[in-house]
């Protein structure tokens, strides 16, 4: 029986929608309150049994290796200041790295299933988890972990669904489904951003999935679409339509999307009311400007 050790993270966005702020900063890097976005995908990864993270890079590499890279000389300078809270911050970020492999494969923005097919040799013949980061999912077992143990039996493709209301959906990719267990789906078809009250569901597939080596399969024999992109979400449809069996699994916790702006922005309200340091003082905050 496959476990699931090695986890895609496609970061070779552009991250248009942060424009400007993303013309000099990563998106991945962006904040949501004290952590940057793809420091919770390795923290989430780690927690559900991932070893090795391959990063699908462009010009952001350097970026996100310094991140997660020791840096000596602010170790000292923090030592030398006393400021030991500063330095249990970044000894979290170094322990993340124990006991697992980052690896770095390049990609040129041509869709998010070109750069997944860019990290097939280090996967080799093993599914593996894809994690897109500016999905965060905030719950008591990880979002990753979940699937992988629905993995454990389905041995098939999973996705992560999510429900929203129908005044919601027609933003996203929606899944018409078949029930098979509490939670778990077998999936019959994705529509792409149904037209209003043509949605065939109300789960939605938020940015985490396993894949096995079939969908490489159907990623290598993917046409680019009008934009030149190879999208994971098409060749899923092409494998849905030939027949080909994919799961869903309905995740338990609250989805904080932060593809956008608005999404981000409401992101670190959410979880800056739910911070332990600054929960309290946010939420007086907004009292006080009597905007709560």
């Amino acid at each position: 029986m496959a476990e699931i050790t090695k986890a895609i993270l496609p970061i070779a966005g552009l991250g248009t929608r942060y424009l400007p702020v993303s013309k000099a900063i990563p998106k991945e890097l962006l904040p949501l309150v004290d952590k940057p976005l793809v420091q919770y995908a390795v923290e989430e990864a780690k927690a559900s049994g991932i070893t090795e993270i391959i990063f699908v890079v462009n010009s952001n590499r350097k970026f996100i290796e310094d991140y997660f890279k020791r840096s000596l000389k602010l170790e000292k300078t923090l030592e030398e200041r006393r400021q030991e809270h500063l330095l249990k911050l970044l000894k979290r970020i170094e322990e993340l790295g124990e006991g697992m492999r980052f690896s770095f494969v390049s990609d040129k923005s041509l869709g998010d299933g070109h750069a997944i097919l860019q990290a097939k040799k280090l996967v080799a013949d093993e599914p593996c988890l894809v994690m897109f980061p500016d999905d965060v999912v905030d719950s008591e077992v990880p979002c990753a972990k979940q699937l992988c143990q629905v993995f454990k039996t389905a041995q098939k493709p999973v996705l992560a669904l999510y429900e929203l209301g129908e005044e919601q959906v027609f933003a996203y990719g929606v899944a018409r489904v078949e029930k098979i267990a509490k939670r778990f789906y077998k999936l019959k078809e994705l529509v792409e951003k149904p037209a209003p009250g043509l949605a065939p569901s109300n789960l939605v597939w938020l940015g985490r999935a396993i894949i096995t080596p079939e969908v490489f399969n159907y990623l290598k024999k993917a046409r680019p679409n009008k934009k030149g992109e190879i999208i994971l979400s098409e060749a899923l449809s092409q494998m849905l339509r030939d027949g080909t069996v994919v799961y869903g699994y309905e995740v338990e916790g609250k989805w904080l999307e932060c593809g956008d702006k608005i999404g981000w922005l409401r992101s670190n309200l959410y979880l800056s009311l739910k911070h332990p340091e600054f929960g309290k003082t946010m939420a007086a905050f907004l009292k006080e400007e009597q905007l709560l």
